[in-house]
């Protein structure tokens, strides 16, 4: 029997929201139980062919894991329980109808460039950090 593969977090490389979360992920997420990956990176694209073919996905933050695709605060959430305490508590958040959920995270994603900007330098992870970025290659040149 194949190992499960990791959660795999998919994000905006180009927002600064999406990357400022990236890097919180990555500062709690001691054991190293997430990947990660651009949405605009091969990578990223082929992750979502993989599980959701034809599936128009938005464009900030998106989890592929268990052969599922969660997206907009399911997304947030579920990448929440994964991190260490306090972090899982937000699972709360659960029993708000997604509608209203994903009517907060649409109205902050709207916005997100516009209070948080755009990248202009891409960031550059440690070694260590870089093995976790499944498009570590991909990102030169």
């Amino acid at each position: 029997m194949a190992a499960e593969s990791p959660p795999l977090i998919l994000f905006d490389g180009d927002c600064n929201l999406c990357n400022r979360s990236v890097q919180f992920v990555l500062q709690r997420d001691r054991r190293a139980c997430f990947r990660l990956a651009s949405l605009q990176s091969a990578v990223g694209r082929a992750a979502i062919a993989a599980v959701a073919p034809g599936q128009v996905v938005p464009d900030s933050i998106v989890l592929v894991h268990r052969g599922r695709l969660r997206t907009k605060s399911a997304a947030a959430l579920a990448i929440a329980r994964g991190l260490p305490f306090p972090w899982p508590l937000v699972s709360v958040f659960w029993l708000v109808p997604y509608p209203l959920r994903d009517l907060v995270y649409d109205w902050i994603a709207r916005n997100r460039y516009r209070w948080f900007g755009k990248r202009q330098q891409c960031w550059v992870p440690t070694p260590e950090l870089r093995a976790r970025f499944l498009d570590a290659d991909e990102r030169r040149g």
